[in-house]
């Protein structure tokens, strides 16, 4: 999160946390935040896969090496021209109170909502607004651009008979690698392309990546 936070610094775009669940022990275990600002969606989704870190775990006494994976989903907000029909019988609506800072009107108040949409089974939640009515705006926001990335994808399956493409979160399905022991790497697997200087990277400097992806699979880049 915060690589993608400091690449964003960089090109100057607006970065707004959506919703953000902690690990069971330690870190993050799940994160949504909008990134706005010039050709935010046309180089962010070369960055949608399954990431793979390799390193010493801060978290493990024995210092042992760990490796984990995140994967990576990245939709464009939609305009409000672009219609998403959504029935309100295929939704389920649940309040909450948020976690997290916020003081007394955290700790009191169920201002925080998560949307399940029964028929395709997503899921979105929103509590980092004060008002459960702010929260639930955004959460249809967000609920509204998936489910058109949904229906773009489905689209594209059927006209290109993509099968493949589809990667689970485990061993060889990685589209980055980034490998802190025992050596320093940090390689695109699609495009070979390779990095050592991980701390860099890992401070935002992404753009290596990004164009690479874009210019060996988008035409028009």
């Amino acid at each position: 999160m915060r690589m993608y936070f400091r690449w964003a610094e960089r090109k100057g775009y607006k970065v707004q946390i959506i919703d953000m669940q902690s690990g069971e022990e330690a870190g993050i275990k799940d994160v949504t935040f909008t990134v706005e600002g010039p050709y935010a969606y046309g180089y962010l989704k070369a960055e949608a896969g399954v990431h793979r870190l390799v390193r010493i775990s801060p978290f493990d006494a024995n210092k042992r090496r760990h490796t984990s994976f995140v994967a990576v989903h990245v939709c464009p907000e939609i305009e409000d021209n672009i219609q998403i029909e959504i029935k309100e019988d295929d939704l389920r609506i649940d309040t909450f109170r948020a976690s997290g800072a916020g003081g007394q009107h955290v700790n009191k108040v169920s201002s925080a909502v998560r949307i399940v949409h029964i028929p395709t089974g997503i899921v979105v939640s929103c509590q980092t607004e004060r008002s459960q009515h702010r929260n639930k705006e955004l959460a249809m926001r967000i609920l509204k651009s998936k489910l058109y990335d949904l229906l773009e994808k489905e689209k594209e399956e059927k006209i290109k008979n993509l099968t493949g493409d589809k990667k689970n979160i485990a061993w060889g399905s990685q589209i980055r690698s980034y490998v802190l022991h025992p050596y320093r790497m940090i390689k695109d697997h699609r495009t070979n392309i390779e990095v050592y200087n991980v701390e860099q990277v890992l401070d935002g400097d992404l753009d290596v990546f990004i164009e690479s992806y874009l210019k060996k699979y988008c035409s028009f880049f």
